[in-house]
């Protein structure tokens, strides 16, 4: 039975098509609607993109206070990486808004452009992102077509491998800093094959010593808290009771 309210670090599988924002919102209704707890307080360390999947931490009452300190651990993703067109948000998400040939790119090529995202590098985010500038997200901007100043971010990747086994999709494990926006690093990769790219898919599989394998999936979480929430109701009622009796 969890104790959400003194705090839990729960580990969640993000189903695909879910926001992180979804995924906080609906364990708060489930928890209030089962456990009776109003007003939980609960928060996620990290957002994944609603096309993306994979671990997801969220952290309810006082372990809320703990987000900063996953967010900033060392990251790793599993995904697709489609060479030969670009799209606006830098992954399937939107529409090609180019396409480019890729029958003469070489292993080669691919290899020397892999090494130049390796170490500390600066890194734009995309212009559909939730970075706030001037107090907007920056997606607000670029869905009104307002021109915007994004800055360079510095980041780290420690790690960065890649299959060419379903060329032209290449299959990457990319171990990261925080802020790393992989989507970003799909699209300044075709840009350094003199080509294009997108992100075609994306699962993150850990986030510092959490790993994804370790997480709930998200039906199961909601059967497990359904299941334990009359046993806690009925605990509550029990302690309730025998307040009332000693006073």
């Amino acid at each position: 039975m969890f104790d959400f309210e003194n705090g839990e670090v729960i580990l969640i599988d993000k189903p695909l098509d879910w926001t992180s924002f979804d995924t906080v919102n609906f364990i708060r209704s489930l928890v209030n609607r089962c456990y009776g707890i109003r007003k939980l307080k609960v928060g996620h360390a990290g957002t994944l993109d609603p096309l993306a999947t994979g671990l997801l931490i969220l952290c309810t009452g006082k372990m809320t206070k703990q987000i900063d300190t996953y967010q900033a651990q060392v990251k790793t993703y599993t995904g697709t990486i489609l060479l030969g067109q670009t799209t606006p948000t830098f992954d399937l998400e939107s529409e090609p808004n180019a396409f480019f040939p890729t029958d003469s790119i070489t292993p080669e090529q691919i290899e020397a452009a892999r090494l130049q995202f390796i170490g500390d590098i600066k890194q734009y985010p995309p212009k559909y992102s939730a970075i706030k500038i001037k107090g907007k997200r920056a997606f607000d901007y670029a869905r009104s077509d307002e021109e915007i100043e994004l800055k360079a971010r510095d980041i780290h990747i420690d790690d960065f491998k890649l299959s060419l086994d379903r060329f032209p999709e290449l299959d990457f494990e990319v171990t990261c800093s925080k802020g790393t926006y992989i989507r970003s690093l799909a699209n300044d990769f075709g840009k350094a094959l003199g080509n294009g790219a997108c992100l075609k898919s994306l699962r993150r599989i850990r986030i510092g010593d959490f790993r994804v394998e370790d997480a709930w999936p998200l039906e199961k979480l909601r059967q497990h808290i359904v299941e334990t929430g009359e046993a806690f109701k009925e605990w509550k009622k029990e302690q309730l009771e025998k307040e009332q009796k000693q006073g």
